[in-house]
């Protein structure tokens, strides 16, 4: 059975779910789904699915404090500290020019919430098994409401052997966040998936795209790593070589440049946690659709979520709506408004 190396991608800015979220605090290192911070939940995920190595974890020095605190013990756990924040082309590439070329890595965001573990591990053996074969694949979500924050993937031909056995598909198109009509339209149409942002990859397949389509991205990072130093289980690329790279999704940089892009269908309870409405949906609600945390009381209300570290908030008589205390600072928003929560000055400023 392939060996899937776990690659954990940690950071954020902190805006999406503020205020309980800050920049010096982002989501992945909070308790928002059980009580398991998300950064927890992804190791333990992976340490306890079959045929996975201990992980890797790519991190910046910001955020490194809290990474090493919530590591969980992990045997063998390594983290790659970056210099600076290069989106995720050069954060899996770091990872990648660590491992050696026929290491099968499996790319994972820190801030989603999985609900069904098991189905987690059986999609990510199947992308494993693609990879081997030189496949680049993405997980693709099942794609059950038309979410418009979303981008999606049109699903292709079977790959993986006669009639697909390995439950993997060419991915024909990379689409964008769409508007709601068309969103509606892929969901009535069948065929297309949410792309979740996980990926299995081969190391040595995934760093020949990469610079094929992302030369001069490659050979920055590669000189980084060249000129890195070790510092117990951390390693540090070399700051003015990674200063050098240019800051690009992998997703625009390989995934929708190669002709060897796959995917793997996962109905696996996933959430991305983007807002406090996905947040909500994703925690347990009482018969009304509400979700209370800390004090709170709730009367003739319906799809509501309360959360408050500290005084008791009182809601009477409203739907669709999040309230938010935390600490000096109070969310109000309808659950449509959740969305621009980043925007507000207080989330961008703290």
């Amino acid at each position: 059975m392939t060996r899937i190396t776990p690659v954990i991608l940690c950071g954020g800015s902190g805006t999406r779910l503020w205020p309980r979220s800050r920049a010096s605090k982002p989501k992945p290192f909070l308790p928002l789904v059980g009580e398991e911070t998300l950064f927890e939940q992804a190791l333990l995920r992976c340490r306890e699915a079959a045929h996975f190595d201990p992980a890797v974890v790519v991190t910046g020095q910001a955020h490194l404090a809290h990474v090493e605190a919530q590591l969980c013990g992990l045997p063998g756990a390594r983290v790659i500290v970056e210099p600076a924040a290069k989106n995720t082309a050069a954060a899996i590439a770091l990872a990648a020019l660590r491992l050696p070329e026929d290491e099968i890595m499996l790319v994972c965001p820190s801030d989603h919430h999985i609900a069904d573990c098991e189905a987690f591990g059986a999609a990510a053996r199947s992308a494993a098994a693609l990879a081997a074969e030189g496949w680049l694949v993405s997980f693709g979500i099942e794609a059950k409401s038309p979410e418009t924050g979303f981008g999606y993937l049109r699903r292709g031909d079977g790959v993986g052997g006669a009639n697909g056995e390995l439950g993997g598909f060419k991915v024909a198109q990379f689409i964008e966040k769409p508007d709601l009509a068309r969103a509606e339209q892929f969901l009535a149409e069948g065929g297309y998936a949410w792309n979740g942002g996980i990926f299995a990859f081969r190391v040595g397949t995934f760093l020949d795209e990469l610079r094929e389509h992302r030369p001069r991205l490659a050979e920055a990072v590669a000189r980084a790593v060249a000129g890195g130093r070790e510092d117990g289980h951390r390693f540090h690329p070399d700051p003015a070589a990674f200063a050098e790279v240019e800051s690009e999704s992998v997703d625009y940089a390989v995934m929708e440049n190669t002709a060897r892009a796959a995917m793997v269908p996962a109905d696996m309870g996933w959430s991305d946690i983007g807002n406090w409405q996905a947040l909500h949906a994703a925690r347990p609600r009482d018969g009304a659709g509400n979700a209370v945390s800390g004090k709170a009381e709730l009367v003739d209300c319906r799809n509501v979520l309360v959360e408050s570290d500290g005084p008791r908030v009182s809601v009477i008589g409203l739907e669709d709506v999040i309230g938010m205390v935390d600490g000096d600072e109070i969310l109000v928003t309808s659950a449509a408004g959740a969305q621009k929560v980043g925007k507000l000055g207080g989330a961008v400023n703290q």
